[in-house]
């Protein structure tokens, strides 16, 4: 296994991101709900940029007990990751596509050591 330099610490704060390079291959690196997650850059859909999207809740409709619609609010633990081509949403955490969890990001290690972040390949 090889350890890849991501970024010093401190430079990644709460909903920082980096992208790196490795064997001809960009893993993005983002740091979400005080956890470090690593996943190849390419979207199974159809290979756009995924890591380059926005950060975003999952959106979940709001039912009451009645069974009546209440509108639509924002989850405050489910956390996505939006590719900018065409939308197709993933867990942060899980990397498992949100609108069919059958697709899902490849996943890589990252370590944190010693005031530096590394991606394990």
């Amino acid at each position: 296994m090889t350890e890849i330099f991501v970024a010093r610490s401190a430079d990644m704060p709460e909903g920082a991101r980096n992208t790196v390079e490795s064997e001809g291959r960009q893993i993005g690196v983002v740091r979400a709900k005080g956890k470090l997650h690593a996943f190849l850059n390419i979207c199974p859909h159809q290979g756009g940029p995924v890591c380059d999207g926005l950060l975003i809740h999952r959106v979940e409709e709001v039912i009451a007990a009645d069974k009546t619609y209440q509108g639509m609010r924002f989850s405050e633990t489910d956390l996505h990751i939006v590719c900018p081509w065409h939308g197709w949403e993933f867990n942060v955490e899980t990397g498992r596509c949100a609108g069919d969890g059958k697709h899902g990001l490849k996943r890589f290690q990252t370590v944190e050591r010693d005031g530096a972040i590394y991606v394990v390949i």
